[in-house]
């Protein structure tokens, strides 16, 4: 059986994918600068979030399993608070 936990941060990263390559073929499909460039804008804010989430899942995961204290979940945590502050500055 596969922890829960891995398996929906497989799936949102499946997801992710799809996201990506459907993107991709719709700058394809529209062959103009502009709208590639907006769709690009679109997947810019989608990365950062979807990282969060499955990071979050993944604190999850850690934190039911009981391997993990608290004080290092909150560390984790902060850490990719911070990949993201840093991200968008």
């Amino acid at each position: 059986m596969r922890d829960p936990a891995v398996l929906g941060m497989a799936t949102l990263r499946y997801l992710s994918a799809a996201v990506e390559l459907t993107a991709a073929t719709l700058m394809l499909r529209y062959g103009k600068v502009s709208t590639a460039v907006s769709i690009n804008a679109a997947l810019g804010l989608f990365g950062p979030t979807l990282f969060v989430i499955v990071s979050a899942v993944g604190i999850w995961g850690l934190a039911q399993s009981g391997s993990v204290s608290w004080a290092r979940l909150a560390m984790i945590f902060a850490g990719v608070i911070l990949i993201v502050y840093a991200a968008r500055r």
